[in-house]
C-alpha cells in the first residue's frame, strides 16, 4: 500500500502561482510513476501531469503545458505540481497518484494509477 497526501491548494488570483506537494508513505516511493488529475465541479476527473519514477520524463496535458511543472523529490517522498499562470478554467480538486507503469503507452489515464490521494482543492479567482 501506498498512502498519499496532497497540500498546497488555496485560493489565488489568475494569473499567480500555487505549489502543490504530494508526499507518499508505505511502499518504496522511487518505484512508481507520479501523476497529477484535476476534477473541476460536474466533470471527469482529467489527466494534468505525470513524471517518471527517476524524473527524467514528464508529460503534460496540453492546456497546462508552459505553465505547470510537476518534478519529485525521492529523498523526501514527494511530488510537487508548480502552477503559475493560473487560469479561472484551472480551479478544481487536484489529486496525486501512483502508480507502476505496465506498458509503454503514457502514464494519462486514471486506470494507470493504484492509489489516490484525497485531493486538494485549487480555486482560482477571475
Amino acid at each position: 500500500q501506498v498512502q498519499l497526501v496532497e497540500s498546497g491548494g488555496g485560493l489565488v488570483q489568475a494569473g499567480g502561482s500555487l505549489r502543490l506537494s504530494c508526499t507518499a508513505s508505505g511502499r518504496t516511493f522511487s518505484n512508481y510513476y507520479m501523476g497529477w488529475f484535476r476534477q473541476a465541479p460536474g466533470k471527469e476527473r482529467e489527466f494534468v501531469a505525470t513524471i517518471s519514477w527517476s524524473g527524467f520524463t514528464t508529460d503534460y496535458t496540453y492546456s497546462v503545458r508552459g505553465r505547470f511543472t510537476i518534478s519529485r523529490d525521492n529523498a523526501k517522498n514527494t511530488v510537487f505540481l508548480q502552477m503559475n499562470s493560473l487560469k479561472a478554467e484551472d480551479t478544481a480538486v487536484y489529486y496525486c497518484a501512483a502508480g507502476v507503469r505496465k506498458t509503454t503507452a503514457t502514464m494519462s489515464s486514471r486506470d494507470q494509477y493504484d492509489y489516490w490521494g484525497q485531493g486538494t482543492q485549487v480555486t482560482v479567482s477571475s
